[in-house]
């Protein structure tokens, strides 16, 4: 049984090899053309995509998955419509294959050019949320890469109703389904398959919890861009203006808190801490924030304790940690200490306070009087994203069309030899 499992997967990830050769035979136009009626056929299936959707919410609610897990799968009118607007905003962007990013002659006359090209068939293995089904499928179609999706098991009825719409475009357009592909064993064996899979795979790409990453990187023979955890932070400086620190932190811990790039620890300059500190805190309990602090935190407000391993966590949820610390120096500690290399913020009106943070800080995005629930794919202007990528190779923060390429070179010559 086990071996006919391989055997199904491999076969499987050949077609997938094969398919990427009939995708880079269509041109941008053509790709374009195919992306707007994938949209226009998500909006059109609504109704199916709710239905399946409700499935996986009643086995949701039945499994006790956590508030913020729902929310991260729930699927109404209005997010599928979002769905497709991603899908029209990706169809918009430039072509990103074919590009030249350089060119230059040689002494030997040699004419090179460096062109971009697909990366060739992506496996993408992340959690929860059914958008990005339809948002990875249309970025690696967009760039001329094949799919191979892994879904999580609490999202399986929607993530399986949304590829059956998208494969029904490819059909329509007689283009092969295994394009854009849920892999046939998303079992655990089926993924310890699939990453090992160097053969036919060219890219894995996780997206979800600390233990899926750690697995994949500690057993992946593929190449791996990694999107890990979000632990971001928000640091608001003695030079802060109050009322938009206040804005700036709600936004980054409450707009959405299940979201790999909302705050999970706010951290204060102890020179304002006494004035800040209250002011957060009623803000806060009107947003019904569970807030834990630091002994000196609780020194001043009404909070609980939070211990060394809270500010390691990474909630998903409406729970802050609150932190005084030493200036702008005690901020840059706690989160070389503490981050992820995802997204931090600064909230200043001191310019050689903000440089120093920005610049010392080592993470994808930086803010500066901004909250961290920008970094994002379609709100920096990439339509969407297949994730958000901690690497520091390749691709970093969110990644878009362009973080799905690569690159050769072209060389023309006129009988050279050396």
């Amino acid at each position: 049984m086990k071996e006919k499992r391989v055997e199904r997967m491999e076969q499987f990830l050949q077609e997938a090899k094969n398919a990427s050769r009939v995708l880079a035979e269509l041109s941008g136009a053509q790709k374009n053309r195919i992306l707007k009626e994938m949209a226009k056929a998500l909006r059109a299936n609504s109704m199916g995509l709710r239905e399946a959707n409700a499935k996986d919410m009643a086995d949701g609610k039945k499994n006790e998955l956590s508030s913020a897990l729902m929310d991260r799968l729930y699927l109404d009118e209005k997010r599928i419509d979002a769905m497709a607007v991603a899908i029209e905003e990706i169809a918009a962007l430039k072509e990103p294959v074919g590009r030249v990013l350089d060119g230059w002659v040689t002494e030997d006359g040699l004419k090179i050019e460096k062109v971009t090209i697909p990366i060739g068939v992506i496996g993408i293995i992340y959690e929860s949320r059914p958008n990005v089904t339809s948002d990875t499928a249309a970025l690696c179609f967009k760039s001329s890469n094949v799919c191979v999706l892994k879904g999580g098991k609490e999202a399986e009825n929607s993530n399986r109703a949304i590829a059956e719409v998208l494969q029904g475009v490819l059909e329509k357009n007689r283009l092969p389904k295994s394009l854009i592909s849920l892999i046939p064993d998303s079992s655990r064996e089926g993924v310890a398959k699939l990453i090992k899979m160097d053969k036919y795979v060219d890219l894995i790409i996780p997206r979800g919890g600390e233990g899926l990453i750690r697995y994949v990187c500690d057993n992946a023979t593929v190449s791996v861009v990694k999107h890990d955890k979000g632990q971001c932070h928000t640091y608001v400086d003695k030079d802060a203006k109050l009322d938009d620190a206040i804005r700036i932190a709600i936004n980054a811990k409450v707009q959405r808190p299940g979201v790999c790039n909302a705050m999970e620890t706010l951290l204060v300059d102890s020179a304002i801490a006494k004035e800040a500190l209250p002011l957060f805190k009623t803000a806060f309990d009107e947003a019904h924030t569970q807030l834990k602090g630091c002994a000196d935190t609780q020194a001043i407000i009404d909070v609980a304790n939070a211990t060394e391993e809270d500010f390691d966590t990474e909630y998903l949820a409406n729970i802050l940690n609150i932190r005084v610390v030493d200036g702008i120096e005690g901020a840059i500690e706690h989160i070389v200490r503490f981050g992820s290399g995802h997204s931090e913020a600064i909230v200043t009106q001191n310019v050689t306070t903000a440089e120093k943070f920005l610049n010392a800080i080592d993470a994808a995005a930086v803010y500066l009087n901004a909250s961290t629930r920008f970094t994002d794919g379609g709100a920096f202007g990439f339509g969407a994203e297949v994730g958000i990528s901690t690497n520091k190779l390749h691709a970093r923060g969110p990644m878009g069309i362009e973080g799905l390429t690569t690159y050769k070179f072209k060389i023309y010559g006129s009988g050279q030899i050396r």
